[in-house]
């Protein structure tokens, strides 16, 4: 999906401001759930500037370790490290004369963020290793699932770097305020998904929208897409029912995590510390979202980055995830 459907007036005047902004040089702050389509008015945002025809680079902070986030964003120069056999440059001076979109900046180490910061007031990037500045003229956008200002009174994100982000912010809503665009967004994916599996493409039955539209959808638009796929797939006639859309009621966030604390006080047994207790917590979370650390990491109060290391270390004494 790389078009924004919706009849939600909310929603359309975003796309309406996002369309507005775009022709001004500010940087753009894009706030929303996970699966709410902040890169696709990231996208907009780039289509509709007058850097359209050039680059738009998106790199997402969550998902790269810290160090090599450092080399892909700013580059390197030969010899700058062990690997480094040749020069390479970084994402901001490929985007030079378009956008770079930075997911999930709320995530970015303190360290990073000063670099970042930077590059913002002074136009240019320093090369690990690199012996001086190398101008760049990019336009930079950033998402996040995150409150940023709650991150800035946590000690965890820069109060300057903020400021120079969200000189501009768009807040997307999540697809559960917005359920006109359920039906919408529906039809769409499943004239796809049948389109691309070589099936004739079925209708939505009542009772499955109705299902549809009262579902709270914390995944959101992602989530509706992942059922719709599924439903497509392994549909046997031609009326999509709600029996085919196998959808779930979840507990809460809060609901979830007393149930598991429950669970892990009924399976303690003297000699179990702290850390092991922690370790099923995050586990069997991670089993309930179905391995989704965005949802698992929101669910428990955690940002990705700090699930991602607790994964690793659970990776070292042979427990994979």
């Amino acid at each position: 999906m790389n078009k924004i459907l919706t009849a939600d007036r909310r929603m359309l005047e975003l796309i309406q401001l996002a369309r507005t902004v775009a022709q001004s040089k500010a940087t753009i702050l894009i706030q929303g759930e996970s699966g709410t389509g902040k890169e696709l008015i990231a996208s907009l945002v780039h289509q509709s500037s007058s850097r359209a025809g050039k680059p738009f680079i998106a790199i997402n902070c969550a998902a790269i370790p810290e160090n090599l986030l450092e080399s892909e964003l700013f580059g390197y120069e030969r010899g700058a490290f062990t690997g480094a056999n040749s020069s390479k440059a970084g994402k901001f001076e490929l985007a030079t004369g378009g956008t770079l979109l930075l997911d999930e900046i709320s995530e970015m180490e303190i360290r990073l963020q000063a670099k970042l910061l930077r590059v913002i007031q002074e136009g240019e990037v320093d090369r690990i290793g690199g012996r001086k500045p190398i101008p760049v003229d990019v336009r930079m956008l950033a998402t996040t699932n995150r409150n940023l200002s709650d991150c800035v009174r946590e000690g965890i994100f820069r109060e300057d770097l903020f400021y120079r982000l969200n000189v501009v912010h768009l807040t997307l809503p999540p697809l559960r305020e917005r359920i006109g665009d359920v039906k919408i967004l529906a039809d769409f994916f499943i004239k796809s998904y049948a389109q691309k599996n070589s099936k004739v493409i079925p209708s939505l039955s009542k009772d499955a929208l109705a299902l549809l539209e009262s579902h709270s959808w914390p995944g959101n638009i992602r989530e509706l897409e992942n059922v719709i796929e599924r439903a497509v797939i392994t549909l046997q006639d031609n009326i999509i029912g709600s029996q085919d859309l196998h959808i779930q009621k979840k507990e809460s966030g809060s609901n979830l995590l007393s149930q598991m604390a429950e669970r892990a006080e009924k399976n303690w047994v003297p000699g179990k510390t702290l850390e092991d207790i922690e370790r099923y917590v995050i586990l069997e979370a991670l089993e309930y979202h179905n391995g989704n650390r965005t949802h698992t990491a929101k669910a428990l109060g955690i940002s990705i980055r700090t699930l991602r290391n607790k994964i690793a270390d659970y990776k070292t004494i042979g427990i994979f995830v």
